[in-house]
């Protein structure tokens, strides 16, 4: 092995962070990164497995952990035998932090950050997309939601700075960049002048004209205003494809998560997009099983997945995290939970299945991924190749069939 081995868990932002820290890394073959999340309890728990599993199977290596879940209980991890050093994600864009030293836990305090770490970010190594990490933290608090407090309060990167990295990546050959971010629609807020997203996505298309295709990573849609509306309806080099976090599909529930939006506007929201932009694609973040949510509440969410046209559902089942308002709410029978997350998720794959048949006939601009046996669509449907594709490259196919969620090219 030429270079540490990095096992990612959790969001894109974690994604783009793990390959700045494979490149600073990159001279050390006896070291394993484990870059982690707390997103829910069993995001914590698959962080410890794959702990164990790691050094399981390579009893001779280092075991760094990182990531949200090691900045928010990074006791927890220190105690775990398998690992040689816990690091929080302030120091972990530093290289001196993975290198071995007496001091197994360097982990500051990430309220306390104000400056965004300079790395941005470099390819994911399995995809032909880069991510490219424009803002990080978030300075609302919803009441389920532990990762203020393992990324601390929003900050973000210069424009000057996010258009230099994806100008390095284009000339290195990307087709596709993302936008990506614990909550990229509050960029630009902590900025001189108060840039918003749309001023940062204008920019790029305007000072890389090379780039082919530009994708947001999820975003809040009480957040969209006018100039990112129309530029995500109207430039053809932003895919057609958002994914919002909406959460629940009741007033109530949404109120006692400390929401910012309601049902109506959400569901407002995507008639606009896709009266402006037909083929646009829509996926959500939704949480099942919220604590006090009713059958009838319920309901509210299942019948948002038809409303928003949901076709890229990611379904949560409520986890309480300690430390967060809503563990501290009247929880739910875990059967219950987890019964209306598979009802949530038969759905979505039921709207996802029609969707995808109805592509079929249609011709598909697809960014090749590293395999070369399949891609995504502008849409970010998925797509499989009749025959070996340049990896990195966008071909033109004609979708022939649908075959286990995924399209086959003819």
């Amino acid at each position: 092995m030429s270079g540490p081995e990095i096992i990612t868990l959790g969001c894109r932002l974690n994604i783009a962070e793990s390959e700045a820290i494979r490149a600073m890394t990159a001279d050390d073959a006896n070291l394993i990164v484990v870059n982690s999340c707390a997103v829910t309890n069993e995001a914590v728990r698959q962080t410890r497995q794959a702990i164990r599993r790691a050094k399981r199977d390579r009893p001779d290596a280092r075991v760094v952990v990182t990531g949200c879940a090691a900045q928010i209980s990074p006791d927890i991890f220190a105690a775990m035998p398998e690992v040689s050093a816990v690091v929080g994600n302030r120091e972990k864009m530093s290289p001196e932090a993975f290198r071995p030293s007496e001091m197994r836990v360097r982990v500051s305090d990430i309220l306390t950050v104000e400056e965004h770490a300079p790395h941005l970010a470099s390819a994911f190594a399995e995809h032909a997309r880069a991510f490219v990490e424009v803002q990080n933290g978030c300075d609302h608090r919803c009441t389920f939601c532990i990762i203020p407090y393992g990324r601390g309060n929003s900050r973000s990167a210069a424009p000057g700075q996010v258009v230099d990295t994806v100008r390095r990546l284009v000339e290195a050959g990307h087709g596709e960049v993302v936008l990506t971010g614990v909550d990229v629609t509050s960029y630009g807020q902590d900025l001189q002048g108060r840039p918003t997203l749309g001023h940062l996505v204008e920019r790029v298309l305007k000072d890389v004209p090379e780039l082919q295709r530009l994708r947001l990573s999820s975003i809040d849609c009480i957040e969209i205003d006018d100039q990112l509306f129309d530029l995500v309806t109207g430039e053809a080099r932003v895919m057609p494809h958002l994914h919002l976090s909406l959460q629940s599909g009741d007033d109530m529930i949404l109120k006692r998560m400390k929401r910012r939006h309601g049902r109506a506007e959400a569901i407002a929201l995507v008639e606009r997009l896709k009266a402006k932009r037909p083929e646009i694609s829509i996926g959500a973040d939704i949480i099942a099983g919220f604590p006090t949510e009713s059958e009838d509440m319920f309901r509210g969410s299942l019948d948002l997945i038809a409303a928003c046209d949901v076709v890229h559902g990611h379904i949560f089942p409520f986890s309480p995290r300690d430390g967060t308002p809503a563990a501290r709410m009247p929880q739910l029978n875990g059967t219950v939970i987890r019964e209306r997350a598979a009802r949530l998720r038969a759905a979505c794959e039921d709207r996802r299945a029609r969707w995808l048949e109805s592509l079929v006939g249609t011709r598909q601009q697809v960014l090749v991924e590293r395999s070369g046996h399949s891609g995504h669509a502008e849409n970010f449907a998925p797509v499989r190749f009749s025959s070996l594709q340049t990896p990195g490259a966008i071909v033109s196919v004609s979708v022939a069939a649908t075959e286990g969620g995924v399209l086959t090219a003819a």
